[in-house]
């Protein structure tokens, strides 16, 4: 049997569209072993597919497929904490999960880096992908199907405001409110601080942030599409927040806090009550700098 623990992921960062993201302490959890046909459980309420149409499944027959490898069933055990379809990498943390179990039960042919190309290929951009499999702050992209990306380990100094509403918001509704093309002003301004993002965060310079996740283009097209999202970023600064950002393609809203400022989350949280946002439910998570994990029983 394989276990495998995934990390949440942070996707974007304000302005590192398709290409920054970072893991959280926030995870999933998988048993997985070969069976003589399809069995899947879940330890919790989540609904999950119990056929052929579950994506930890469909991962792993893909890697097999891929290996040429035979596979007449598989027993799957999936705890899932990270909430479905709130921009926290849940579908990433199963491709992730999937294809670190797939390889382990055949005997590990495929490197770390080959896996990362084929996660980043079913999710279609490495961003959350990376993270999940690394760990820590990655900036990664695809040229001609290969993922060239670069972990930064992150200091512990620092805070994850998840702010999670009780409502959903698919990716392929997010995407499709974002234009087709930009102009040359908005690219430089977003590349500019994309930049800023990763070397501020790796290097402790923090004040840089709220300029870092400065973003033209997708934030302002996906606002409107999560009610209270606007509010909380206004908050969360209010309340010292070094910034605050749409976590992947949302509804999540995520604040970066500092270690030192003990107040924020209750704040936080009585803000929201105050508020009448019950539906939004305040996670406060660090930096995960090790990325999904396996131990085999």
């Amino acid at each position: 049997m394989v276990k495998v623990k995934i990390p949440a992921t942070s996707a974007n960062l304000g302005s590192g569209f398709d290409a920054l993201g970072l893991s959280l302490t926030l995870y999933n959890y998988l048993e997985i072993e070969e069976n003589d046909r399809l069995e899947i459980t879940s330890t919790d309420s989540v609904r999950i597919p119990k056929n052929e149409q579950n994506l930890v499944y469909k991962t792993v027959k893909y890697l097999y497929d891929v290996c040429g490898r035979p596979l007449s069933g598989l027993k799957i055990k999936q705890t899932n904490n990270i909430p479905l379809a709130r921009g926290l990498g849940s579908s990433s943390a199963c491709i992730v999960g999937g294809l670190l179990a797939a390889n382990h039960l055949m005997g590990c042919p495929l490197s770390d880096d080959e896996l990362l190309g084929f996660a980043a290929t079913l999710e279609g951009h490495p961003d959350n992908a990376a993270p999940a499999l690394l760990g820590g702050l990655v900036t990664a992209v695809i040229e001609d199907g290969r993922v060239y990306h670069v972990k930064q380990t992150i200091k512990d100094d620092l805070m994850f405001a998840a702010f999670i509403p009780d409502f959903e918001l698919k990716t392929s509704k997010a995407r499709g409110v974002i234009p087709q093309e930009v102009s040359h002003r908005d690219a430089v301004f977003n590349l500019s601080r994309a930049a800023l993002m990763s070397v501020s965060l790796y290097s402790g310079d923090y004040q840089n942030l709220r300029a870092a996740c400065g973003d033209r283009l997708h934030q302002q097209y996906r606002l409107p599409l999560i009610r209270g999202a606007q509010q909380i970023f206004n908050m969360a600064c209010d309340f010292g927040a070094y910034a605050a950002f749409i976590s992947g393609a949302g509804p999540t809203v995520m604040a970066i806090v500092n270690t030192d400022l003990f107040d924020f989350e209750g704040k936080a949280a009585a803000w929201l009550k105050e508020n009448s946002m019950a539906g939004w439910q305040l996670r406060m998570l660090s930096i995960d700098n090790r990325g999904a994990a396996v131990k085999l029983d």
